[in-house]
């Protein structure tokens, strides 16, 4: 069975994403493009694009050139925003940082991408600086309060008042526009290949969000994440609404903005909307703009969907569905009609799935339990320099294999029911447990180690580990949690440890973290 959309179909508009998300200074250029909460900066769609082009002018002045990857490690902002259309329309690359990375976590990427330029922000120059130095990096600049620091270029001296680039041509489908990083269905995080066309593909798709340009969008996701660059920032802009960016999120401040600048469409994930749901302050906010909120990066359960409508009965609650690998959308709730319980959408357009069995690869009739397949223009070109990795996810017939357990019903709601893959999704962020168990293999005191996802109410899941002491050492369970956190980001940390006699392991010697998960659920019946 092979499941197509029945959305209509479309043709991927053939233009680069800065020109796909800036159309609008063409059209309404003197309505409001973007808002920063941080910096107070504000800019028309028309003032946007030039603003960019100006950046792009600075950039293409310090030897920047087609090809070049551009690493963003900054918070949501304005300088965030310019520094990736710059990027863009000079037929450039951006990879982009989790600021919270530790110097080591950002040394990897900017390796392993094979960026030359850093943007960080002012609040994480040294830390930057240190991984820019390992990593070899051409020249870093700095964004933010203060804007200081030795060993930086200051990123408003790029803006200036330079006369503005008139950029690079870009063959979209060929071309590479962004290279987030994903841990895919296992192991280390990777570089996910994503064309111009990949990313335009799925803006385009977009369209089944329901978005309208009267309206105004609250970026409180991060931008250095998929959901938020292609989603939140791409399709926003190139609908024509009104985009208002917070650097990070806080409660209060995340309902203030709500109510003082009348949003009236956000993307958030589940930990958010539990606090929609539950936390006192709400009542003190005037949530009434709101006209919808559609939820991913991790599972929504429909008694949270149902909590949050009753507190908000003027805005509608849908979730949707999406992986690194494809652009990220590739099913979403409809706006009109019912939804069955516990699933998460239709596909969108020009998207097909299909339900396999995992140990067989027979491909299962609606209703069955099997690993969802995907294709779609806005499915990868594969992962960057991992040719063996991309051919275990992506086949010749341009099938993404998601790792993810899912059922297809006779109406094409698809249920996301379980997954293949052994990532931990923390607040949607992905963590791999492969690399918190060689952070804990590398204590002098540890023999062997194993981690994996428990269920946590705020967070969604956090890691939990399982550590062999080697014979006659010792360590406790809070010394080893404390020397994974101090090589990680707060999001890797491991929250629960035990001390145990043995890892449970296959014949060939591979970590049966399965085992594991079944034991803990066990455990949580009884």
């Amino acid at each position: 069975m092979i499941l197509q959309s029945d959305a209509p179909e479309f043709a991927v508009p053939d233009f680069p994403v800065h020109e796909m998300a800036l159309r609008r200074a063409g059209e309404t250029p003197h309505k409001l493009a973007l808002l920063d909460l941080a910096s107070g900066r504000s800019f028309t769609f028309l003032e946007l694009r030039e603003a960019a082009a100006r950046v792009a002018a600075g950039v293409q002045a310090r030897g920047f050139q087609a090809g070049d990857v551009f690493a963003i490690a900054c918070p949501n902002g304005a300088e965030f925003v310019l520094a990736y259309y710059a990027v863009l329309s000079l037929g450039g690359i951006v990879t982009t940082l989790n600021p919270a990375y530790t110097p080591h976590e950002m040394a990897h990427q900017l390796k392993d991408s094979g960026a030359a330029w850093l943007l960080a922000a002012a609040g994480i120059l040294p830390k930057a600086l240190e991984a820019a130095t390992e990593a070899g990096i051409r020249e870093v600049f700095v964004a933010g309060p203060g804007e200081d620091g030795p060993g930086a270029t200051l990123f408003s001296g790029l803006e200036g008042d330079r006369n503005p680039s008139t950029g690079t041509k870009v063959d979209p489908s060929l071309q590479l526009a962004a290279l987030p990083y994903s841990s895919g269905t296992t192991g280390l995080p990777k570089g996910v290949m994503l064309t111009h066309r990949n990313l335009v593909s799925n803006m385009v798709q977009g369209a089944l969000f329901g978005l309208e340009p009267e309206d105004v969008v609250l970026g409180v996701l991060p931008l250095f994440h998929i959901f938020g660059m292609n989603v939140v920032m791409n399709t926003g802009l190139a609908t024509g609404c009104s985009l208002v960016l917070m650097p990070r999120f806080d409660l209060e401040d995340f309902l203030g903005a709500i109510q003082r600048h009348r949003i009236t469409f956000v993307f958030l994930v589940p930990p958010i909307l539990l606090a929609l749901a539950k936390h006192p302050m709400v009542d003190r906010f005037d949530l009434s703009s709101l006209r919808c909120i559609i939820s991913g990066a991790a599972p929504l359960g429909d008694g949270l969907i149902r909590e949050v409508q009753a507190r908000l009965p003027n805005c509608q609650v849908r979730q949707g569905y999406g992986l690194t690998e494809t652009s990220p959308v590739v099913l979403v709730s409809p706006e009109h009609g019912p939804t069955p319980p516990g699933s998460v959408g239709r596909l969108v357009a020009g998207t097909e799935c299909q339900i396999v069995d995992p140990a067989s690869g027979a491909v299962l009739p609606f209703g069955e339990r099997g690993e969802l397949w995907l294709r779609g223009p806005q499915v990868m070109r594969g992962y960057l320099n991992r040719p063996e990795d991309t051919a275990q996810v992506l086949d010749a017939q341009g099938w993404f294999h998601s790792g993810d357990i899912a059922i297809v019903d006779p109406a094409g709601f698809v249920a996301i029911v379980d997954r293949l893959k052994e990532l931990i999704k923390v607040k949607g962020m992905q963590v791999a447990p492969a690399e918190l168990e060689g952070l804990l293999i590398g204590h002098p005191a540890v023999a062997d180690a194993a981690v994996i996802p428990i269920p946590d109410e705020s967070a969604g899941e956090i890691p939990k580990g399982f550590v062999v002491l080697k014979p006659g050492a010792s360590a406790t369970a809070d010394e080893l949690m404390a020397y994974v956190a101090a090589q990680v980001a707060p999001h890797k940390r491991i929250r629960v440890l035990d001390l145990v006699d043995q890892i449970p392991k296959s014949p060939s010697g591979k970590i049966l973290r399965r085992v594991l998960v079944e034991q803990e659920r066990a455990k949580a019946v009884s």
